[in-house]
């Protein structure tokens, strides 16, 4: 059965920092309830997740410090879509930038939203092959170890306590489809 989309009684922005809009939404369902609701705005754009697979058979990794969760994680190179940049400009950008590879070949494999109850991004999640030495000057704090992994052994990155993002986890799952790999 669907639902029809609740009426838009208003929209405010409660909250600016450096990062983060949070915007109030007044709104009325079809049963005439009325609700606020707070979300996270989003860039338009939203994010890419790259999933850079080498010739060999291997992905390529990062140990990236996370401030949410307050320690390294090991995930896919990523990065927001600048204004007037395409998802196909920014990921072969964030692969040089953080692997220091350039993609000749670069595919969407989905695109996937964090938390749709209370955030407008979205991520696009690209296939990178092709891939040729080229970095780039990126906007880390840090070097980034690159960490390159057998998929083959993608049960064992699951089961890695430092890889727990959900992004990481979706890409993995469709590069394994995408690949029709199994264990």
């Amino acid at each position: 059965m669907s639902k029809k989309t609740p009426l838009i009684l208003s929209e405010n922005i409660t909250a600016q920092s450096r990062i983060f809009t949070v915007q109030s939404q007044q709104l009325e369902f079809s049963n005439g309830v009325q609700v606020t609701y707070e979300r996270l705005l989003g860039s338009p754009e939203g994010a890419v997740l790259i999933v850079p697979v080498t010739d060999e058979g291997e992905i390529l990794l990062i140990r990236e410090y996370g401030a949410g969760v307050g320690r390294y994680e090991l995930g896919f190179p990523k990065g927001k879509v600048d204004p007037g940049e395409t998802w196909q400009q920014a990921s072969i950008r964030e692969c040089q930038e953080e692997v220091g590879y350039l993609p000749s070949d670069v595919r969407l494999l989905d695109s996937v939203s964090l938390a749709a109850g209370y955030m407008t991004h979205l991520t696009h999640i690209i296939l990178a092959t092709g891939l040729q030495p080229q970095d780039a000057e990126g906007d880390e704090p840090e070097p980034l170890e690159v960490i390159p992994w057998r998929l083959q052994d993608w049960p064992q990155l699951l089961a890695h306590e430092e890889f727990t993002e959900g992004r990481a986890y979706a890409a993995l799952l469709l590069l394994l489809k995408e690949l029709q790999i199994q264990s």
